[in-house]
């Protein structure tokens, strides 16, 4: 598949020289958005001792919590994706991919072995791919593997089961297992018209200018939409009834149903994710692996992620789907390993 799209360090138009003020004035919001970040981070403190509500305070420590966690991953996964779209020779990747693309998707999958990331950084990654004619069913699978098989997320996952290697394991069948699902799904299912391919205006100048003002529209796109996915899951996660989890691990079916479900309310990081499953330890194994499966691939600030960056059509039926393969994936998984 060839790429179509026009490259980034090209000279542009007189009618893209006119848009140029207004991409700076845009731009701004980058840092604007950078800095109310960090200093929401540093008057944390403050900030939740300003309310006396409880649920106050732990909705702002969630919220923080979230946003410090990922955005490192954000950034990681932007310089990436900038490289990848600027740097790296347009037919690079769908040279290195199998032509077919049933069999690109299980290549696209393992090379999420590679990168020590979690779904921040895959999704401007897999747009930066498809930008440069990777298919994009490969270009999802590699969007769901990455997060979940990378080696931190896998040694992560081994600290925070020592003594249960099968867990990692299951967790890295499971996960790879759910991607090249999704993969073929899309490449049989998918329609053309459900995904808006990512697009990048027109840079003039050196591919150095070309590389840093992709970082910075990356990056802005990334960060607001992490932001809008972190803070309605401080909402919901205040609101989740700790005792209700009591209730629900006595029901095997109930109990990888709620799991499952908590994983995309409360979008933890891949890298962190683990430790918070080990510390479920009144629910089954398959229940937390089906928490560890599904994270990764469907949580809150990924779907608002995915919408941003491959439209609304897209994320509404992606998400449902890869959820329930996700979920059915990881019991199967369970009760074969665990």
């Amino acid at each position: 598949m060839h790429d179509t799209q026009p490259s980034a360090a090209r000279i542009g138009t007189p009618a893209e020289s006119a848009t140029g003020s207004r991409r700076n004035r845009r731009s701004w919001a980058l840092e604007l958005l950078a800095l109310l970040l960090v200093a929401a981070i540093v008057a944390r403190g403050w900030i939740g001792g300003a309310f006396t509500s409880p649920r106050a305070q732990e909705w702002v420590t969630v919220f923080v919590a979230i946003v410090v966690q990922a955005v490192p991953f954000v950034v990681l996964g932007t310089l990436l994706s900038a490289a990848i779209a600027t740097l790296v020779p347009e037919q690079f990747f769908a040279r290195a991919l199998p032509s077919r693309p049933a069999l690109a998707v299980p290549v696209a999958g393992v090379a999420g072995l590679a990168l020590p990331g979690c779904e921040c950084a895959s999704v401007p990654v897999a747009g930066a791919l498809m930008r440069r004619g990777v298919t994009p069913a490969a270009a999802l699978a590699f969007l769901l593997a990455a997060p979940a098989i990378n080696p931190v997320v896998l040694a992560a996952t081994a600290v925070a089961f020592p003594g249960r290697p099968m867990m990692v394991v299951a967790r890295l069948v499971a996960s790879l297992a759910t991607s090249l699902a999704m993969g073929w799904l899309w490449l049989r299912l998918g329609r053309t018209d459900w995904l808006r391919m990512p697009r990048r205006p027109a840079v003039t100048g050196s591919r150095t200018m070309a590389y840093f003002a992709a970082v910075r529209q990356d990056a802005a796109e990334a960060a607001g939409f992490l932001v809008i996915g972190a803070a309605t899951a401080a909402c919901l996660n205040v609101l989740v009834p700790q005792r209700s989890l009591h209730a629900l691990a006595e029901h095997p079916v109930l109990a990888v149903a709620a799991l499952a479900g908590l994983a995309v309310l409360l979008s933890i990081c891949s890298e962190a994710d683990a430790f918070v499953a080990a510390s479920l330890s009144q629910f089954s194994l398959t229940a937390r692996l089906a928490f560890l499966v599904v994270g990764p691939m469907v949580d809150l600030k990924l779907f608002a992620m995915q919408a941003g960056t491959f439209g609304r059509r897209f994320a509404v039926r992606f998400a449902p789907a890869t959820f329930v393969v996700g979920v059915s994936i990881a019991v199967l998984t369970g009760v074969v390993l665990l």
